[in-house]
C-alpha cells in the first residue's frame, strides 16, 4: 500500500468536469492577450443571470459562431447573423446579450485604437499589477469592489452593454486583474508570482 496523497485544496466552486480544470489552469491567471481579454468580456455578459458552468459548458460553441473571438468580424455582424445566433441552442439565445457582444465589439475596437490594445487600458484599472487578495471563505469574496465600480462606469460611458460592476469583477477575477483564490487553494500562490 503506497503513501496516500494528501487531497487536492482549491475554491469550493470548483467542483465539476467543467470548473475545476477551468480553476486550476485559468481562473485568476493574468491574461494580456486583447483577443482572450475581448473573450472573457462577452462570456462575462452572456454568463448575467446564469451559472458560470453553464458558461463554460457552452464556450466552445461560443468560440465557433463567434469567430474565434475577433472583435473586427463580430463587430461587422448584421441582423443575418444574429437570427442565425438567435437559432443557435449552443449559446445563450438573448438577443440583448448578443446585441450587446456586437456593440462591445464595436466599442472595444474604439478603446484599441485610443489606448494601442485594450490590455493596456483595462489593466489601468488595477495600477498595471494584480490586486491581490488573502479570503479564507467564499463569502468573505465581494461580488464587486471599487475597481470594478470605476471600470463598469467607464465601459458604459464607452458604450458597452452588459458591464455592470458585479460582472466586470468577475472579468477581472477570471483575467487575474484581482487575484481572489481563496489563501487554502492551491492556485493561491501560483497565481501570486
Amino acid at each position: 500500500m503506497g503513501v496516500s496523497e494528501k487531497p487536492v485544496m482549491r475554491c469550493a466552486w470548483a467542483r465539476n468536469e467543467w470548473s475545476i480544470p477551468y480553476h486550476d489552469a485559468e481562473w485568476g491567471v493574468p491574461v494580456h492577450d486583447d483577443r482572450k481579454l475581448f473573450e472573457f468580456l462577452i462570456l462575462e455578459g452572456a454568463q448575467a443571470g446564469l451559472s458560470w458552468d453553464t458558461i463554460l459548458r457552452k464556450r466552445e460553441r461560443y468560440r465557433e459562431v463567434f469567430d474565434g473571438f475577433d472583435a473586427e468580424k463580430v463587430a461587422r455582424y448584421g441582423e443575418r447573423k444574429v437570427q442565425a445566433l438567435l437559432k443557435d441552442a449552443g449559446i445563450i439565445r438573448n438577443r440583448m446579450k448578443i446585441a450587446a457582444a456586437i456593440g462591445n465589439a464595436r466599442a472595444f475596437l474604439q478603446v484599441q485604437e485610443e489606448f494601442g490594445t485594450f490590455d493596456a487600458y483595462i489593466w489601468r484599472f488595477v495600477n498595471g499589477k494584480p490586486k491581490r487578495n488573502a479570503w479564507k471563505t467564499l463569502q468573505e469574496i465581494p461580488a464587486k469592489a471599487a475597481e470594478s465600480d470605476a471600470l463598469s462606469k467607464d465601459l458604459k460611458k464607452r458604450g458597452f452593454g452588459f458591464v455592470g460592476s458585479t460582472i466586470c469583477y468577475a472579468h477581472m477575477q477570471a483575467t487575474g486583474m484581482v487575484n481572489d483564490h481563496l489563501v487554502s487553494c492551491f492556485r493561491y500562490r501560483e497565481v501570486s508570482w
